[in-house]
């Protein structure tokens, strides 16, 4: 297994579709890879929640990591989301997405038959089992409905070695420390909550894999590259800059929000698949506001 540096903020891309949602925009999907290049994020993360995974085919989802790689060019690694409700499926998906060229995959933790400690574990050590990269566990009970407890983390760390590092978004900052405390430098944790990108920071964490990080690279960049050089009041003061539109991306279902962003920016339509809708004209006239504050900071 090739060693992964996974700290900084990583996007979880969005997937562009054409207007009708039919399929992939991947015009689009390359000019969101050039501007997070363009704004200095460490990695990046197609196919996860905010990717709409379970909305794209087999062959959708291997397209969109190719596409993603071959744009890159190297520049940041890709972690590909390849986690599902079966052990088997998850499996086939980690092996296509290492295929298509990802450094790493993401797996979230099985959502709708709610399996138990040992099953969540059972299913993690199948998959270490059958890929040879470094696997990031995600651990989101809002959506998965199943929460990995910490003391079945560390048992997963103690017997898959390239289980490394953990997407810990239960909103809850004390998981993450408690976390820390268990394993230390063993398991790297990324908030997966952008609000609490700095208070995770703070207590251990490495990064974030950011939603926000999709529309406003740069700026999602800065809090963790300022916290990593160590000017804590600067990070912290751009953490709270950021804070009202961490919150509009999540007024209504991710990633809705996020693309009336990025077509306000003019980088992709706003089409969502079902059962996903595009976001209501009332936030999307707050987000473009936003934006433009945004914009006029920067001038």
């Amino acid at each position: 297994m090739r060693p992964l540096a996974i700290s900084g903020t990583w996007t979880a891309l969005v997937t562009p579709f054409t207007p009708d949602g039919s399929s992939i925009d991947f015009d689009a999907l390359d000019k969101l890879v050039d501007s997070q290049l363009a704004g200095g994020v460490t990695g990046l993360v197609p196919c996860g929640t905010t990717g709409e995974t379970p909305t794209l085919t087999d062959e959708e989802q291997v397209a969109v990591v190719e596409r993603v790689v071959a744009r890159a060019k190297g520049k940041a690694p890709v972690m590909a989301g390849t986690g599902t409700f079966s052990t088997k499926k998850t499996v086939a998906a980690s092996k296509a997405a290492i295929q298509a060229g990802a450094d790493a995959v993401m797996v979230v933790m099985p959502y709708y038959n709610k399996p138990s400690q040992d099953g969540m574990r059972a299913h993690v050590l199948e998959v270490a089992a059958a890929v040879d990269v470094p696997i990031v566990l995600y651990n989101i009970p809002g959506r998965s409905v199943v929460d990995l407890l910490p003391e079945t983390t560390e048992r997963i760390c103690a017997e898959a070695k390239n289980v490394v590092g953990m997407k810990e978004a239960t909103g809850n900052v004390l998981r993450c420390q408690e976390l820390v405390r268990r394993l230390g430098d063993r398991l790297t944790v990324m908030s997966g909550d952008d609000a609490l990108t700095l208070p995770m920071l703070s207590v251990g964490a490495k990064g974030v894999i950011s939603v926000t990080s999709n529309v406003l690279p740069a700026q999602t960049s800065r809090v963790t590259t300022l916290w990593r050089e160590g000017k804590v009041e600067e990070a912290r003061r751009a953490h709270l800059d950021l804070l009202d539109f961490h919150g509009l991306m999540f007024v209504e279902p991710n990633p809705s929000p996020a693309k009336a962003a990025l077509a306000h920016l003019g980088m992709m339509s706003t089409s969502v698949r079902g059962p996903l809708v595009p976001c209501g004209e009332a936030l999307s006239q707050r987000i473009k506001d936003a934006l433009g504050r945004f914009d006029k900071r920067a001038s």
